[in-house]
């Protein structure tokens, strides 16, 4: 099938590489011109595992290619998705200029029949405004169907070749079956294509993304009160992650959530609430509690170091918003970053993807290490913020000849605290802290 992914994003480029790999013909569209050349260079422009060796392979059998001309891109498509950025305005709602600024032009191009999807996530009621705007300036048929991602950064490739589940809005016969005979291949261990109308489809992404978000915030929040009390947060978890009603993922404390999923779903939600006369009050307060979360640790920091952090310097561990990801947005150590400078302090950061995107946004504010222990040296203590899997088994009698003082700050309880204690290490985590003082204490 002739397939073109408008947007190059995560969710466009892997819907358009995965797609090519089970025999698709795609033409993936992008107005940045730069990006379109290092692509048909065969340099994938994001970090995503395992999206590389498909990319090379799919371009090698050249069905998969690129271009920023939408007019060729599109031309003899059976479908087309729209994976085109939504980000949250002033307000808190999503942004749909870039989605209504294709539909507009795509409409007198359309030469026959053609299933125009919205893989981007957009507010309840977008597939309508979609068709009008396609349909203003289309003199053939089409139809528009609503088909969000349920894709994890870091782990996008695998989730698209084998869904949980794959979701498709629509209420036309003829666009069900091209889409169930597209996603074919992707089912064949028998999860389930669910058909459903334009507008639940939408709701159904935002409130998947909004209860996932909410999971994590109520965690959090049962952490933090497990450090007023003494209570053990991994305890707690293995205690409820394993009745089949709550399940156990997204269940692990730490300094909140970021990325580009939950933290605008979760305010789109809020705001698609408002403008129906709702108040959601257990997502606001989400929103709320995440916001404090991030510089949870930051209080601890000062209370260490005597009340003041003026002068001292933070070596950070992990800048993504989560591990095996480039991705910054949103990320709980840009605010973690902005809180020490604020302080006074010197900050020096390493991760293994991110740094470029970092330098970015933060300039020479900060100093950057691409090795990771470097970021140690003279530093006076270590501060943890995202788990890649390379910080998680590190080389302690290393760390303790760098640093000043043998302090770990972990934002991702990577570690335990009766171990550190044992090496000498003075440890902090999130929702365990109380609970090994007051057992220290009673040993």
């Amino acid at each position: 099938m002739k397939i073109a992914v408008i947007g190059t994003g995560y969710v466009g480029l892997v819907t358009g590489t995965c797609f090519a790999e089970s025999g698709n013909q795609v033409v993936c569209v992008d107005i940045d011109a730069e990006k379109v050349k290092m692509m048909k260079s065969g340099k994938v422009p994001i970090y995503e595992p395992g999206l590389e060796v498909l990319f090379e392979r799919n371009i090698a059998q050249e069905r998969l290619s690129f271009t920023t001309d939408m007019k060729e891109g599109i031309q003899e498509a059976a479908v087309i998705f729209l994976a085109l950025p939504t980000p949250p305005g002033a307000d808190g709602s999503a942004d749909l200029q870039y989605v209504l600024d294709v539909s507009h032009q795509l409409g007198p191009m359309l030469k026959e029949y053609t299933v125009i999807v919205n893989k981007s996530t957009v507010p309840v009621g977008t597939a309508d405004k979609v068709s009008e705007t396609v349909g203003k300036n289309c003199k053939v048929d089409f139809d528009v169907v609503s088909n969000p991602e349920f894709l994890k950064e870091g782990y996008a490739v695998e989730d698209f070749m084998k869904p949980d589940r794959i979701v498709i809005g629509t209420r036309s016969q003829k666009a069900r079956d091209i889409m169930k005979k597209l996603y074919k291949p992707f089912v064949r261990q028998g999860n389930p294509i669910i058909f459903m109308d334009e507008r639940s489809s939408e709701m159904t992404k935002y409130a998947a993304n909004s209860f996932l978000a909410t999971k994590i915030t109520f965690m959090n929040e049962i952490a933090n009160l497990c450090d007023k009390v003494g209570a053990n947060v991994d305890s707690v978890r293995r205690g409820i992650g394993t009745d089949a009603r709550i399940g156990k993922h997204f269940l692990y404390s730490g300094i909140g959530y970021g990325g580009s999923c939950f933290p605008k779903d979760v305010q789109a939600i809020v705001k698609t609430a408002h403008e129906n006369g709702m108040k959601l009050e257990i997502l606001e307060s989400v929103i709320e509690i995440n916001e404090r979360q991030k510089t949870i640790m930051i209080p601890m920091m000062k209370k260490y170091f005597g009340g003041s952090l003026k002068g001292k310097k933070v070596a950070i561990w992990g800048l993504a918003f989560k591990a095996n990801t480039d991705d910054i947005r949103e990320a709980p150590a840009l605010y973690i970053i902005n809180a020490l400078l604020k302080e006074g302090a010197e900050v020096v950061v390493h991760d293994p993807e991110a740094l470029n995107n970092v330098r970015k946004v933060v300039g020479d504010k900060i100093t950057y290490s691409e090795l990771q222990y470097d970021t140690l040296d003279g530093a006076d203590c270590l501060m943890i913020v995202t788990d890649w899997q390379s910080f998680r088994n590190p080389n302690f009698g290393r760390i303790a000849l760098k640093l000043k003082n043998k302090v770990i700050f972990d934002g991702r309880n990577l570690f335990e605290h009766e171990e550190m204690s044992e090496i000498g290490f003075t440890y902090f985590s999130i929702g365990r802290n109380s609970a090994f003082e007051h057992y220290k204490k009673q040993a």
